[in-house]
């Protein structure tokens, strides 16, 4: 369709139709928290379940649609490195979100065993991406071989999670500022889901109508993004892991914001771990669509290392849920300051290698 073809159009009108579609993703996604949140209370699952499977699988909708519609276009770098900026963006949101809580670190107040192995599972799967990346792919079965192995490999996650998410394995004890702001009478425990007669089937309307809303901006996000590399200069490359990253990043920051508001802080970690487990599914995907080869054979250094840098970032955290030190440097906990620091570094490194 003729509308579609964005690169034919001013450089201001695109830039007007990515930040209108900025503007519904980020609406959807803020609503989709909320309907989630009453899901859960309805059909009783847990905060953390609801934020790894349903929020993260319908926040994750601009990402599907602008993986797959440049896997269709022969653009693969693009496809790549939005997914890759997504990580990488979406662990800095919980340093924003960290600060909303003030006081008190978020890896302590969201101890739980579901998060612990989402973190790990990011962290391997990204290492698994690098480490694909720099050897080399080869053709299996219509995608590569390194991207069924990412496939099998998000499947197993899931399955570790569930098991995990069936039973209490591992319960974080509450650290010692917690005890005394307890004994203070300051609440510091995650706020019980709200109880009630709901039907689910209206529920489950809002969700879908917000789902096709996010999908089909995601889609506009991706015509009008690649239409805006080619005209400023900047690069597929540079583009799809910052700028359209973050567009798409922003049902995520709107449902993490949402969620830390409820105190629904498991549900925030759970929401961006799965959506990142998620995205490295993604690209087995877009190999299967894209006909020009494996497609990690097509992406560079700079892949590698944005691939890299959202590993660090997951371990950064994974320490942190681990450790449990309730420290904190200008109202976010240690660990969030230095994912923030490393991402704004990060930054630098991948402009240098657009």
């Amino acid at each position: 369709m003729e509308w579609l073809h964005f690169e034919s159009k001013p450089l201001g009108i695109n830039v007007a139709v990515f930040a209108l579609c900025t503007v519904v993703v980020w609406l959807a996604g803020w609503r989709l928290s909320q309907y989630a949140d009453r899901f859960a209370s309805v059909i009783g699952i847990s905060n953390a379940t609801v934020g790894m499977v349903l929020l993260a699988g319908m926040t994750s909708l601009p990402e599907v649609a602008v993986t797959l519609s440049a896997a269709v276009a022969e653009t693969p770098q693009l496809a790549v490195n939005n997914l890759l900026g997504s990580i990488a963006m979406q662990i800095t949101l919980l340093a924003v979100a960290d600060a909303l809580i003030g006081r008190q670190a978020l890896t302590v107040v969201a101890g739980n065993a579901v998060v612990l192995l989402q973190a790990t599972m990011n962290t391997l799967l990204l290492v698994l991406f690098a480490l694909a990346v720099a050897i080399g792919d080869v053709g299996f079965l219509g995608a590569g071989a390194w991207t069924w192995g990412f496939a099998a490999t998000y499947g197993l996650a899931i399955w570790i999670v569930s098991q995990a998410n069936a039973g209490e394995l591992w319960v974080a004890r509450r650290t010692r500022g917690q005890r005394e702001r307890e004994a203070r009478g300051e609440e510091t425990a995650q706020a019980p889901p709200p109880s009630g007669d709901e039907p689910p089937g209206p529920l489950v309307l809002r969700l879908a109508i917000g789902g096709a809303a996010i999908l089909v901006a995601g889609f506009l996000l991706s015509r009008t993004g690649e239409a805006i590399a080619q005209q400023t200069g900047l690069g597929s490359s540079f583009v799809g892991a910052v700028f359209i990253a973050i567009a798409t990043s922003l049902p995520e920051t709107s449902s993490v914001v949402s969620s830390m508001r409820r105190r629904r802080y498991e549900m925030a970690l759970a929401d961006i771990f799965g959506t990142n487990l998620f995205n490295i599914l993604l690209v087995f995907m877009a190999d299967l669509v894209y006909r020009g080869g494996p497609a990690l054979n097509e992406v560079g250094r700079f892949s590698l290392v944005a691939s890299l840098l959202g590993a660090l970032l997951a371990a950064v955290y994974l320490v942190g849920l681990l450790e449990r030190r309730d420290k904190t440097i200008a109202r976010m906990g240690v660990d969030s300051f230095i994912v923030l620091l490393l991402y704004i570094g990060g930054l630098v490194l991948l402009y240098r290698l657009r």
